[in-house]
């Protein structure tokens, strides 16, 4: 039995920056899965560190209820080393929200632009 999860986004913020580092969906797809399997660090409340584009960057990972999982941020490793607290209680608080968006909320961001569906265990 393959794990997947239902839904992964990235925010168009984090499409923009993923373009730019060069870091392909098929990686983020990947990643997610990584981090399913406990391979990413957990930050709590729904938020994790994962390491991408062969250990230079580092994405923030949001998923409050594990089925649907954004791409929030992302950052050169050379750039800084960490989130600091007030943004790690921001992307807690923006987990929460994202995990009690309604099906025709999401389908709204999409339409929007403001997400963009990458994988989903649907067309699997």
């Amino acid at each position: 039995m393959r794990i997947a999860p239902s839904q992964v986004f990235k925010t168009a913020w984090f499409a923009k920056a993923a373009s730019k580092s060069n870091i392909p969906d098929t990686e983020l797809c990947a990643a997610v899965l990584q981090a399913m399997r406990g391979q990413a660090d957990d930050l709590g409340g729904g938020v994790f560190k994962k390491r991408l584009n062969d250990n230079l960057h580092r994405s923030i990972l949001l998923a409050k209820g594990g089925h649907r999982w954004v791409f929030e941020f992302l950052f050169a490793k050379s750039a800084r080393a960490n989130i600091d607290d007030d943004e790690l209680v921001a992307f807690r608080k923006l987990a929460r929200i994202y995990a009690t968006l309604d099906h025709s909320q999401v389908i709204q961001l999409i339409a929007n632009g403001q997400f963009v569906e990458i994988c989903n265990a649907d067309e699997a």
